[in-house]
């Protein structure tokens, strides 16, 4: 994966700052990511969706409004309508890019502005909302207490979430006038709400509502005991694989095919948590999986341990290579198993001579079928020619048996 950084005009010429993650292998599909009330694209929750979908294939464009974050503006002059053009010039960017947004993903009151301008936007086939209210003038209970004061005086100071933001009065005249239930009536795209029942800031009865509301198809997924903010990885995460799995239904994720001829192709690894361990891998062009470390060794254990890799790479190959030999040899092979351990054991316990630790991979195979000794036998010695096994055992000790059960 590979983060550009870039710029576009806003709705009123100011710059906005965005960052681009494009995938590391094929350009499947690509997203337009709104953020919440007074946040920006760079809060943990917009980074771990965007990497993800990006190691899944989709592009995510993430970018911050007007007067917030790292873009131009100020953001007392904005209101709901301002983000909503604002969002229009990010897709706009994004098509002279050649790759008009598939998916809007909006977080919080970007949930609202994605539903409200979804139906302007012909390239998208789907929509996904996250913790989003049903009246964009919900979001006025987080300064409620000033209202009166804004009112009056044609503006107010507050503070949201240990940051001092102006709310002026056409803020609230412009978000008042904005209402939901047509707009999601007519979407005319695929939805899916996420949201979490003890979600504080956002109650779930505007999920219920925006469900109840959407024509079909739609999908709603809790995000249980997640908070507003979708602050910690696991929920991100959760959310993130959620929306790339749902998405597969009704963009075209599906690769193209590689030339004839061409080799496998790279493994890149990507850091996916740099408070933790783990990492996205990517295998060549549609091919992805998490490697984490446990719990006990400071990992989230999402993933398989790169040990774990291992064994498993080792595993399959033998797996294979049995298949295939009893295959050709049409042999009644129903099924195998293979189970590999892994330790670290003194070399001369593995009757070698050097006094040092090397590696030692267990591996039972279990084979099922009406199968003759001689059979059962010719298989095991077919295990040790698999390509792995040789590769590994030019430095590694791999000891291997065979198991009735």
């Amino acid at each position: 994966m590979s983060i550009e950084r870039i710029t576009f005009s806003g709705h009123d010429g100011h710059t906005l700052s965005a960052r681009l993650d494009m995938p590391a292998g094929p350009h499947l599909a690509t997203a337009l990511f709104a953020h919440c009330f007074t946040c920006s694209k760079d809060i943990p929750a917009a980074r771990r969706i965007a990497a993800r979908l990006a190691a899944q294939g989709i592009a995510v464009l993430r970018f911050d409004f007007t007067g917030l974050g790292h873009s131009e503006g100020e953001f007392s002059n904005t209101s709901f309508a301002s983000n909503l053009s604002d969002l229009k010039a990010a897709a706009a960017y994004l098509e002279t890019r050649g790759f008009p947004p598939d998916l809007l993903i909006g977080h919080s009151l970007g949930g609202a502005a994605v539903l409200r301008a979804a139906t302007d936007m012909t390239s998208v086939r789907a929509v996904a909302t996250i913790g989003a209210p049903f009246d964009p003038a919900h979001v006025t209970h987080n300064f409620g207490d000033v209202v009166d004061q804004v009112c009056k005086e044609g503006e107010a100071r507050v503070d949201l979430g240990g940051r001092p933001f102006t709310i002026k009065r056409q803020f609230l005249d412009d978000i008042s006038t904005h209402n939901l239930t047509s707009a999601v009536a007519g979407l005319g795209k695929a939805l899916l709400v996420l949201h979490a029942p003890r979600d504080e800031i956002v109650s779930i009865d505007n999920a219920a509502d925006i469900f109840r509301t959407a024509k079909h198809p739609k999908s709603f997924v809790t995000l249980d005991d997640a908070n507003h903010l979708v602050s910690r990885a696991e929920d991100a995460e959760y959310a993130a694989d959620v929306i790339s799995a749902w998405a597969a239904r009704y963009l075209s994720l599906t690769p193209p095919a590689p030339p004839p001829g061409v080799p496998e192709g790279i493994t890149r690894v990507s850091e996916a948590d740099p408070a933790g361990f783990m990492q996205d891998v990517v295998s060549g062009p549609s091919h992805h999986a998490l490697a984490d470390e446990p719990l006990a060794y400071g990992g989230t254990n999402r993933g398989m341990s790169p040990y774990g890799f291992v064994a498993s790479g080792l595993g399959a190959c033998t797996s294979m290579t049995i298949r295939m030999y009893a295959r050709r040899k049409g042999w009644p092979l129903e099924h195998v198993r293979v189970d590999v351990s892994h330790a670290k054991v003194h070399a001369q316990d593995a009757e070698t001579s050097k006094n040092e630790k090397i590696d030692a991979f267990h591996r039972e195979i279990v084979l099922v079928g009406n199968l003759s000794a001689d059979q059962r036998g010719r298989l095991l010695e077919i295990a040790d020619k698999c390509p792995v096994h040789r590769t590994l055992e030019r430095s590694s000790e791999i000891e291997t048996t065979l198991s009735d059960s």
